[in-house]
């Protein structure tokens, strides 16, 4: 545990670190917070969901987050994912360990982390796997709380940088630091949605979710018009669309997936370089 720091110094190294490690942004969230924000909330009120990006693990409810007892803090980190550089998130079945290149980078860069909160900070680290059912946590509200963005209709993390083209990675930690708190930005307030116009699976078309069902005004799409559903239809659509790769050090091919990310790509928010939007 720390004892005897000045903690903004401390979150101001760590933060320092994490980018000099690779990170393009990094930030700091309470667990206490964590535990309630808005998915983390509602997780185990929600109807059950079996699509990509869950799995069964036995004795563990889908979407559930289970916490590490001596959990304190969050460090949420991200990298840049630039329009011209898509393969940073294609997924190979049968791939090394991290899967992407994305998320490699992102591995790499919390192992260093951890590394050094450990040897030189004395502070416990947990790192995190990306399925909640395996460990993980929502990383896009641990974003908001950790100040790197806001929610947008697209119900992805908004980042004044980035916009949406960002990939996340959290690391828990025993220090009990502070919340960032909210960033001050909401590219979406009158924005006419081109990520909604986007999706070609109409994933936003009705709202489904209400405050009075849930008991909190923020929402899955902000005004609770997403449906998971119909972006996993998207997805699935994806998964058969695969490509055959080779794979080092294996006979066999691998099958690659490229996820659809129309949402994300027509978001106006982020640097002119990604896509001629908003600076």
């Amino acid at each position: 545990m720390v004892t005897g720091k000045n903690v903004k110094e401390l979150v101001g190294l760590i933060i320092g670190k994490a980018k000099a490690c690779g990170a393009d942004l990094a930030g700091v969230a309470s667990v206490r917070d964590l535990k309630r924000s808005p998915s983390h909330a509602i997780s185990e009120r929600m109807p059950e969901f079996d699509g990509v990006g869950t799995k069964d693990v036995q004795g563990r409810q889908r979407g559930v987050v289970k916490w590490p007892e001596r959990a304190r803090s969050a460090i949420v980190i991200a990298a840049a994912h630039p329009s011209e550089k898509p393969e940073m998130d294609w997924w190979v079945t049968g791939a090394s360990a991290g899967n992407t290149a994305g998320n490699r980078l992102l591995m790499g860069t919390v192992s260093e982390l951890a590394s050094w909160l450990e040897k030189e900070q004395g502070i416990q680290c947990f790192k995190l796997p990306y399925h909640i059912e395996h460990g993980g946590i929502y990383m896009k509200d641990a974003a908001v709380f950790a100040g790197l963005g806001c929610i947008g209709k697209n119900n992805l993390l908004i980042t004044p940088q980035y916009g949406p083209r960002i990939r996340l990675r959290v690391m828990l930690t025993d220090a009990d630091l502070p919340s960032a708190g909210a960033a001050d930005v909401d590219p979406c307030e009158d924005c006419p949605m081109p990520c909604r116009i986007a999706c070609p699976q109409d994933a936003f078309e009705e709202r489904i979710y209400f405050p009075e069902e849930y008991g909190q005004k923020k929402l899955p799409g902000r005004n609770g018009g997403y449906n998971r559903l119909s972006c996993n239809r998207q997805m699935v659509i994806n998964q058969s669309d695969f490509e055959e790769v080779e794979i080092e050090n294996r006979q066999d091919l691998g099958k690659q997936v490229k996820y659809c990310r129309e949402c994300e790509l027509a978001c106006p928010a982020g640097p002119k370089s990604s896509i001629g939007g908003i600076a």
